[in-house]
């Protein structure tokens, strides 16, 4: 017979099993065993930030604080789901009773709860990003507008607006004017069709993303007995990322410690990056002002990167006139070279000296693969990577896609393909199926018509002429001539009336 062995969870306190002083630096162990209150940690790059946060949870739990007393605020659900993990590899205990995760997914399941205070069910839909976008189309059409007459926003535009307006808690007019200023003389129409807008949601029991911000919000404003239902939930609150919070998220934790203040937030004003989509660190500089008795705390020894980096870091965020002064300092010993900033005129300039110095560093006996390129965006790559292929240097990139792989980039080049080798059906196939009415099925006719008229008369690829070849001189040369028949040829394969237009345009120009 076989017997099942269950683990038995506890959440008392556990006399200790945490050696914080072993466990962490001095400034992390300041900020993890801080008294009751507010407290403000500003967390340098590469100082422990995760694992500050996660000890403080530990330290709370072995000090007796309840597991569903204990709400934790990050910016993705797998990081809440990490730091909880790792808690309960530190202690005996099962920290499922945390609320934790993002500031969306905690509004959700508050709403799942108590959204009949708004008139919702606790079944409301969640629209995605494509859903809110087909909504917003659906609801402008009703309006009788017609956006090329009027030049009015796109819906995906329009849901952009919708959202910064939330997020900010800013007038749309404040919002247009500063930045869709050309969008301004359409205001009242704007705020037609967001009213209009959110009636719709409201009638088929749907909520938008922003929705589970706002509306969470706006039942704890006008509904106290269910803010007093997680004010007395959740007495201690602790907040990642707190730097990319904007204002709708900062008023949603300022009304759930409005009585205990048991708040801690970590983040560093220097790494705020979300601005674009309505993060303010304002809201980091001015904690101490909305929580007078807050203690800071710093964290300054980086884990991270070498001493000469972190020179560079201090050095560009030193003039910052709104920060928590800082100075980050290395626990590693290096001997790396000093960053060196390079004023080149163009991106083509760029691509040029980068090929250059990996190429060099290869002389040097550098391998390449231990020779990495780093870029804001993707399209910042695209004159480095025809650099690369035009001195033969390999590489690989390790996100998005090859210049040369990208969709839009292989569809130009099939007409190429095609033209040097008439016989390359994988070209000849892409090259068709871009014009109307030509699917898989069609093409795959049309290659066979194709490959009829390729095989009745020898051929030779237009690549093998080579530079400076002349026409042939008579139409019996040409025949067998791919440069000067390939035309010919197409218009002679059947296609339906819908593609006949285009077809001949692409003969012409073939």
């Amino acid at each position: 017979m076989s017997r099942q062995y269950t683990l038995q969870r506890t959440n008392s306190s556990f006399g200790g099993a945490i050696d914080y002083a072993a466990e962490l630096n001095e400034q992390q162990l300041a900020a993890v065993t801080a008294p009751p209150g507010p407290l403000l940690v500003i967390a340098g790059a590469g100082s422990g930030k995760t694992r500050t946060l996660t000890y403080r949870v530990a330290y709370l739990l072995e000090n007796g604080v309840d597991a569903r007393n204990i709400l934790l605020l990050t910016f993705t659900n797998k990081a809440a789901r990490q730091m909880l993990d790792r808690v309960s590899n530190l202690l005996p205990v099962d920290a499922a009773g945390i609320w934790g995760g993002t500031f969306h997914s905690i509004g959700n399941r508050m709403l799942r709860r108590h959204g009949s205070a708004l008139g919702y069910s606790s079944g409301f839909t969640i629209m995605d990003r494509e859903d809110q976008k087909d909504l917003i189309a659906t609801v402008v059409a009703s309006s009788g507008i017609d956006p090329k007459e009027m030049r009015f926003p796109k819906a995906d535009v329009l849901a952009d607006i919708f959202s910064f307006v939330v997020n900010t808690e800013r007038p749309m007019e404040e919002l247009l004017a500063e930045k869709f200023p050309y969008f301004l003389p359409l205001l009242e129409q704007i705020k037609d069709v967001q009213s209009r807008y959110e009636r719709k949601k409201k009638a088929t029991n749907s909520l938008d993303f922003d929705d589970l911000l706002e509306k969470t919000l706006r039942m704890l404003l006008q509904h106290e007995h269910v803010a007093r239902v997680y004010r007395r939930q959740f007495q201690f609150i602790l907040v990642d990322e707190y730097q990319d919070t904007n204002k709708i998220q900062a008023d949603f934790i300022d009304i759930l410690a409005r009585e205990h203040q048991n708040v801690m937030v970590v983040g560093d004003d220097a790494q705020s990056i979300y601005s674009w989509r309505g993060a303010n660190f304002q809201n980091i500089l001015e904690f101490p002002k909305r929580y007078p008795n807050a203690q800071v705390f710093r964290i300054e020894l980086n884990y991270r990167s070498v001493p000469e980096i972190l020179e560079v870091a201090n050095s560009a965020i030193a003039a910052n006139v709104k920060q928590f002064k800082k100075n980050l300092s290395a626990t590693r010993d290096s001997k790396a070279m000093k960053p060196a900033l390079i004023a080149l005129n163009d991106g083509s300039e760029q691509a040029q000296f980068v090929a250059q110095r990996v190429l060099e560093l290869r002389d040097e006996g550098v391998e390449l693969n231990e020779i990495a390129v780093l870029y804001r965006a993707h399209y910042h790559a695209v004159e480095l990577q025809l650099e690369f292929s035009r001195r033969g240097i390999p590489y690989q990139i390790t996100s998005g896609i090859r210049f040369f792989e990208q969709a839009h980039i292989k569809d130009v080049a099939s007409f190429i393909r095609f033209v040097a080798n008439p016989r390359d059906e994988v070209a000849f196939k892409r090259m068709v199926r871009l014009l109307p009415g030509i699917g898989g099925k069609i093409a795959e006719n049309l290659w066979s018509g194709w490959e009829k008229s390729l095989n009745s008369v020898p051929v030779a690829a237009v690549a093998d002429r080579g530079p400076g070849s002349t026409p042939p001189a008579t139409e019996e040369a040409a025949a067998g001539d791919y440069g000067y028949s390939i035309g010919e040829r197409l218009l002679k394969l059947n296609v339906n009336t819908r593609s006949k237009k285009m077809w001949e345009q692409l003969a012409q120009t073939l």
